[in-house]
C-alpha cells in the first residue's frame, strides 16, 4: 500500500471508543503499513479534541513514539506555500492543519490522505490534481481535476 498521511479525524475516531467512526478507523488504519504521516497541526487539534477521552492524550503520544504515526512536516520550511494555500482556499475556509496536509501531498505525491474532511474532495495539490483520500464509503479517490 501507498504512504499514508492522516489527518485529524481520524486519529480521534482510533482513540474514542465513542465515536461512530471508531470500529472504521480501528479496521481502516490496521489495514495501513505504519507509519502513517501526519503534521503537528493535526496532533495539536486532535489532542485538544481527545483531552476528555481516559487517557487519550498519553495515547497520541504512544501513538508517535510507537512508530504508528510519524511527524513528516516543517511548517517553518514550508510557510509561503502554506500562506498560498490557506489564501487560495480562504472561501472554505481552509484550517492550517488542512494547509499542512495539502502540502504534505504535495511533497509526498505517492501518499493518499486518511480524512473525514470532504473538503479534501476540493482541494487540489499543484493547484490542479486532485489529492487521493481514503474516506468511509471509499477506499481511495485519485485523479486530475
Amino acid at each position: 500500500m501507498r504512504r499514508v498521511i492522516v489527518d485529524t479525524g481520524p486519529l480521534v475516531a482510533l482513540l474514542d471508543k465513542a465515536d461512530r467512526r471508531h470500529a472504521w478507523a480501528r479496521e481502516t488504519v490496521g489495514g495501513i503499513r505504519h507509519p502513517l504521516y501526519t503534521c503537528e497541526a493535526v496532533i495539536t487539534e486532535a489532542s485538544h479534541i481527545v483531552r476528555r477521552v481516559p487517557g487519550g492524550r498519553r495515547a497520541i503520544m504512544d501513538l508517535l513514539a510507537g512508530g504508528v504515526v510519524a511527524l513528516a512536516f516543517r511548517m517553518d520550511a514550508e510557510l509561503r506555500e502554506l500562506r498560498s494555500l490557506v489564501e487560495r482556499y480562504a472561501t472554505v475556509p481552509m484550517s492550517i492543519a488542512d494547509a499542512c496536509l495539502v502540502r504534505m501531498s504535495e511533497l509526498l505525491p505517492d501518499a493518499s490522505v486518511l480524512t473525514f474532511d470532504s473538503d479534501f474532495r476540493v482541494y487540489r495539490r499543484a493547484g490542479r490534481h486532485a489529492i487521493p483520500v481514503i474516506m468511509p464509503g471509499r477506499r481511495t479517490s485519485r485523479g486530475n481535476a
